[in-house]
Order: C-alpha cells, then structure tokens, then sequence
C-alpha cells in the first residue's frame, strides 16, 4: 500500500494545550504502537447530520498525515473542507468533561457538541 505523507503541510486543525495533555495521558495508558495516530474525522449521523470522529487508529489509504506538537495526526483527505480551523479542547468541569470541538465550518451543532450540520 502506497500512501503519501502531508508531514510538511499545515494542519488543518489546532489543538489546545490542555487536550494535548490528555491525548498525550490516554496514548501513553493505552501504549499503543509507533504506527499509530490520532484519528480526526466526521462520519454521517447524529442529531445535527454529522458526528466527530476521534480516536487512535492506524494510517489507511486516503489518509493525509499531520503532525502537531509531535503527535501524528490521521484525517481522511475529504473530511478537511469539514474541519478546517476547527480546534480541539478538553474540559475538564462540573458541567461537561471531555473532548470539545470548536469548528468554524459547523451551521449548527446538538446540545452535547459532538454532532453538527455544514
């Protein structure tokens, strides 16, 4: 399998500093394999029409490949135009805890965050 790296590309998304931490904790709990990354994407579903997909994984076929703060970043190269400039937090509070998805692309989102409409 044949497939191109984006290491030198600009990510399309950011991540905050407080939710590299975490993705940083949970990697190094799971000790996952060099070969792996961070899955970032969106799939159809959801209460607002698609769903953010976030989760370590291995590199597939159309992945581009990023990079930021030394974490390896796996996103199919057709969910960019979905989230670009999107950023990704962690809240940690009484109210939510978890993973937060700031995306400028996103019309409308549910009440939890996790889905939104384009």
């Amino acid at each position: 399998m044949s497939v191109e790296t984006s290491l030198e590309i600009k990510a399309p998304l950011s991540i905050t500093t407080t939710a590299m931490q975490e993705l940083i904790r949970i990697k190094n709990e799971i000790n996952l394999p060099d070969d792996h990354g961070l899955r970032v994407g969106v799939k159809g579903g959801g209460c607002s029409g698609f769903s953010y997909v976030l989760g370590f994984d291995q590199l597939k076929e159309k992945d581009d490949i990023f990079e930021i703060q030394g974490l390896k970043i796996f996103m199919e190269k057709s969910h960019a135009i979905y989230l670009l400039g999107m950023e990704i937090d962690w809240e940690d509070g009484l109210n939510n805890r978890g993973f937060s998805f700031n995306n400028p692309n996103a019309n409308e989102t549910c009440g939890c965050g996790s889905s939104f409409s384009a």
